[in-house]
Formats: structure tokens, C-alpha cells, sequence
């Protein structure tokens, strides 16, 4: 029983074949086993947000995945937002005295590396491990190297690094659609007379999107708490442009 434990117990400690093949192809000092990685999402420069995933051996853990709503940058300037949300998330580490990752993965080519040594540069950091995985051919690029890395397609390292880029983009992107949806929801109802804050958030509530609420039938929307008849009709010409009735 005491053999069967300490080989657990082993087992957990060892890094697992992907981490170890990572550090072997991107010339680490030791395995990165806490990789954290980051994606900007937007669309012509509007309601641009940052995310941050958080892996452990290879191993999503959600509970430090992290949205940043993009502050400083007006406009499309990737490589801008990218310093800014890699400069949020090392300064608030540093300042709560916690742990950098072993890796720092950057959703981009060397524009977006070059942002986020940027950004740790000038918060003081200069030994922290970076590399950028860009999207259209999958190249891994490292800090002061021109040429993308030579990593075999389909090999343990370069899986590794898809998916934890991948599921940053994800998160980027569902927090991206949200904040665009909430937007649109309040703006095109913003200008109907007569149906105020609460009435707004309570069809928000009950219906989730534009498209569910122009789509529905004036019965539905009277459902709504302070949504009567009159209203409802004048909410569905407002989004229809039409007659409701």
C-alpha cells in the first residue's frame, strides 16, 4: 500500500511528456508546468477585450482564468493591447507577490511578442520565459530569434501549445460577443420612449438578445414584468421598422 502511494505521489511530481518536450523544444531551464497565455479579441478596434488562460501540467485550471476589458488603446493596435493586458496581469502578480508562470504564451507572431517583453521589461522582469505561437502557419517565435522555431507539426510541444492557445482565443472571443451583445441590446433600445432601465434589463433577462426579442411575438414580451400591450407593440415596430400589430 506505502509502495502503491509513494508511486502516486511520484507520478503527480513528474511533469508530464508534453511539458518536458516543451522545455526540451523551446530551450527552457526548467519544464514549464504553469503556463499562462493570452489573446486579444476585437473587431475594427470596438469592444476590445484581453484573456488570460491558466494551465497547470498541461491541464486547464479555470478558477485563474482572467477577462480584461481593453482601457488604454483607442482604435485596431494589437500589438498596443496586447502590452496592456500582459502589463495588468504581471504588475498585478508582482504586486500580490505571487508566482510568475513558467511560460508566458502570446496569441501572435513577433509584433505580439515584442509587445509583451515590451510591457515585462518595463515592469522590471526581465528572466520570464516568453514565446508566440502565430495562427496562419503555426510558427513558434522566442525572444531575439528572427526565424520561427523548428518545431515538428503534430509533435507533443507544438499540440500543447495549439491548445492552450486555442482556448485562450475561445475565451477571448465569448467575452468579446457578450460585451458586443450587451452594447447592442441597451443602444437599440436605449431610444424607445416609455421603457426605462428596469423594463430593458428585465427583457434582457427574460430574452437574452436583439434577434429574440424582434423575433417574438407581442404575447412573449407582454409576459415581461411592466411590459403591457401598447409597449409591447411599440418595442416590436421600434426593432421590426414595421407595424406589429
Amino acid at each position: 500500500l506505502l509502495e502503491r502511494r509513494f508511486k502516486r505521489e511520484r507520478l503527480r511530481e513528474e511533469a508530464p511528456y508534453s511539458i518536458k518536450a516543451l522545455q526540451r523544444d523551446l530551450h527552457l531551464k526548467r519544464p514549464p508546468r504553469r503556463i499562462e497565455a493570452v489573446d486579444i479579441s476585437t473587431i475594427q478596434g470596438s469592444d476590445a477585450v484581453g484573456s488570460l488562460v491558466y494551465f497547470v501540467d498541461g491541464r486547464p485550471r479555470k478558477s485563474e482564468y482572467r477577462r480584461y476589458r481593453i482601457k488604454t488603446v483607442e482604435g485596431q493596435d494589437d500589438f498596443a493591447m496586447m502590452k496592456e493586458v500582459v502589463s495588468r496581469r504581471f504588475g498585478r502578480l508582482l504586486e500580490e507577490g505571487r508566482e510568475l508562470p513558467d511560460l508566458l504564451l502570446v496569441d501572435g507572431g513577433k509584433g505580439q511578442l515584442s509587445s509583451a517583453l515590451e510591457a515585462l521589461r518595463e515592469l522590471g522582469i526581465e528572466d520570464q520565459p516568453v514565446v508566440g505561437l502565430a495562427k496562419r502557419l503555426e510558427e513558434v517565435y522566442l525572444p531575439g530569434i528572427p526565424e520561427p522555431q523548428n518545431i515538428p507539426k503534430g509533435s507533443a510541444s507544438l499540440r500543447l501549445l495549439q491548445q492552450i492557445r486555442d482556448e485562450a482565443h475561445r475565451f477571448a472571443v465569448e467575452f468579446h460577443r457578450k460585451l458586443r451583445s450587451k452594447r447592442t441590446l441597451t443602444s437599440e433600445l436605449d431610444s424607445i420612449p416609455g421603457l426605462g432601465k428596469v423594463r430593458k434589463e428585465a427583457l434582457l433577462e427574460r430574452f437574452g438578445s436583439v434577434r429574440s426579442i424582434r423575433e417574438a411575438p407581442p404575447e412573449d414580451l407582454q409576459e415581461v414584468p411592466g411590459i403591457g400591450p401598447k409597449l409591447a407593440r411599440k418595442v416590436l415596430e421600434h426593432l421590426r421598422g414595421e407595424d406589429a400589430s
